[in-house]
């Protein structure tokens, strides 16, 4: 099965995006909406999830560079980098302004850029964000350990296996994922284990993250903001989930039978979540004399 394939009305293109060779997938129509994928994860993380959202907007999901098929940066000091590089593809394709949607590492990319580009970014919604344990010394540790044994590259190998055979998915995403692994759909299975296979540089990526806690730029973000969040997340706790929602003042809303990969576990009840909270952002949008007074009073109110 193919990407293209995966990504059901999706259509694959590259660019070059400041220097770097950059694959990524465009699909459906109405008001823009930029998804952003996790570390070690690729635009075809949502399999499942893109073609929902794709019913009501012009969605753009970029492999990250060293992701997928996209070149890997020369240097990375931070995640900022990795949004600047999301920034000037968005802007190559007309898609700003336009609300994010960021996935595990993509969720502190997508705040980087709420933070820098604050007119770019219409809302924010943070998916199992990470940037609060990421840079725990357990969080550095556990990318040590992944980075010198690969087990995603090992486990590429067998995605097809893995995608007929239910029971054998416990082992890529029993210990982390998922909390069904056998509940997972076939090609959701493909999606999450796809990009491995192509990856050129995940480690900057990974070092990026552990360097970068976002925790105080977060009263920088003035759009409104959502999270969504699975309870058994074992990845990136729902504790995380939490810390996130008290310090952007911003609600959460939880999944309880669903872990780290919620997008590929629970797609509909993920959608069922998004889009009311796209199309408050798009109503506020498209109010431009009275937005900035309707964020305001929203804040207000929360420091009430």
């Amino acid at each position: 099965m193919s990407e293209a394939t995966l990504l059901r009305g999706f259509e694959p293109r590259v660019a070059e995006v400041d220097g770097v060779r950059t694959r990524y997938f465009v699909g459906g129509e109405g008001p823009p909406l930029v998804v952003v994928h996790g570390l070690g994860g690729a635009a075809v993380n949502f399999t499942l999830l893109a073609p929902l959202l794709a019913r009501r907007h012009r969605v753009l999901i970029p492999d990250l560079p060293g992701h997928g098929k996209t070149e890997p940066l020369e240097r990375a000091d931070d995640l900022t980098a990795y949004a600047d590089h999301v920034a000037a593809l968005a802007e190559l394709e007309g898609m700003f302004p336009a609300p994010l949607i960021g996935y595990s590492m993509g969720g502190v990319i997508a705040l980087r850029l709420a933070v820098s580009r604050p007119k770019s970014v219409t809302g924010l919604a943070l998916v199992a964000a990470a940037g609060i344990v990421s840079v725990s010394r357990r969080a550095e540790i556990w990318l040590a350990v992944t980075g010198a044994l690969r087990p995603a590259r090992v486990m590429t190998r067998f995605r097809g296996t893995f995608a007929r055979r239910p029971r054998l998915r416990w082992l890529p995403f029993g210990l982390w994922g998922a909390v069904d692994p056998p509940a997972l759909a076939p090609e959701g299975v493909l999606g999450f284990l796809e990009g491995p296979s192509q990856h050129t540089d995940v480690g900057m990526a990974g070092r990026a993250l552990l360097r970068d806690d976002p925790r105080p730029d977060l009263d920088h973000v003035r759009c409104p903001v959502l999270l969504l969040w699975g309870s058994r997340d074992r990845l990136v706790p729902l504790a995380d989930g939490f810390e996130y929602a008290r310090r952007l003042r911003a609600p959460i809303r939880t999944l309880p039978a669903a872990g780290h990969l919620l997008v590929g576990e629970q797609p509909h009840a993920c959608a069922e979540i998004l889009e009311p909270f796209l199309d408050g952002v798009r109503e506020v949008d498209e109010l431009p004399l009275e937005a900035e007074l309707v964020r305001q009073l929203g804040r207000e109110c929360a420091d009430a």
